[in-house]
């Protein structure tokens, strides 16, 4: 990935930044200045160009406003003589374009389409300043350095993110706390282990008894399960609510509850005055 990265930041330099990157490199040395790009020709190029030898540079860049473009070159055209000298390569024939005096003229045998051809050209002074040609080449202005931008590369397809697993939480589930105001208890469901703690399989715990009330009287203590109200079983503190105010004006209303594991049974005589005087149920 890293690579990849490195390379689509290098390809997405653009031509501003790079001629900025260019002009801080040092000045081309003093000397002639003709204008164009060349590249060496080879065997196989020989023979598109018509050639009888690999022999010669090919024109790949015309500057504009260059003494090359005064004097009629063209990209494309191949270069086989310089003042009569016969041109063996690139770098011949840039020194030999270097050293030629600002202000003189040069001739230039050519070959175009395959057609002999003798251009004249004036050779000029040096700009200090690189350029960009419309195909994207970038190139100094005595053509000793060319270079063209490739293509930009297909990026890779980002990898499918998988998806993070469900890690299980275990959270604290909130307790229902009910009061019970007729009787005066504070109470919750159990099921669960807690349950089997306490020696039953559901029911309710008091989490405490009221002082003076119906259960401390009627001897129900913290830590008690009921697990029965008048007979019918009981698994949430909203059930011993029912069954106390369904009791039909029954007073003495028999609690079973678990404690230490022995099942006892207790009798809770509801009184209006208690009721009255605590009466929240939540």
């Amino acid at each position: 990935m890293k690579r990849w990265l490195a390379l689509a930041v290098c390809l997405l330099i653009d031509g501003a930044t790079l001629q900025r990157v260019l002009a801080q490199q040092p000045l081309p040395k003093p000397g002639g200045y003709l204008g164009v790009g060349v590249a060496d020709i080879d065997e196989d190029r020989a023979k598109a160009l018509k050639l009888p030898d690999a022999q010669g540079v090919e024109i790949n860049v015309v500057t504009a406003g260059s003494p090359a473009l005064k004097a009629g070159l063209l990209k494309g055209d191949v270069v086989l003589e310089f003042n009569g000298q016969r041109v063996e390569g690139t770098e011949q024939f840039i020194r030999m374009v270097r050293e030629t005096p600002v202000g003189h003229k040069i001739t230039l045998r050519i070959l175009r389409n395959g057609a002999p051809q003798t251009v004249s050209a004036m050779v000029g002074p040096r700009p200090a300043r690189e350029w960009l040609t419309p195909e994207g080449t970038y190139t100094l202005p005595d053509g000793t350095y060319t270079f063209t931008m490739p293509p930009m590369p297909a990026m890779p397809a980002m990898p499918t993110i998988p998806r993070m697993p469900r890690v299980p939480m275990d959270t604290p589930r909130p307790r229902l706390m009910w009061r019970n105001g007729s009787v005066g208890i504070e109470a919750e469901s159990l099921s669960g282990q807690l349950a089997e703690y306490f020696g039953v399989k559901d029911g309710v715990l008091i989490r405490s008894v009221a002082k003076d009330s119906p259960a401390e009287k009627g001897g129900l203590k913290a830590g008690d399960v009921v697990v029965k109200v008048n007979g019918e079983a009981v698994t949430s503190p909203g059930e011993i609510s029912s069954e106390v105010h369904g009791a039909n004006g029954k007073r003495a209303i028999p609690f079973a509850v678990m404690r230490n594991h022995h099942e006892l049974t207790m009798n809770v005589t509801v009184s209006d005055g208690w009721e009255n005087l605590d009466s929240e149920e939540r």
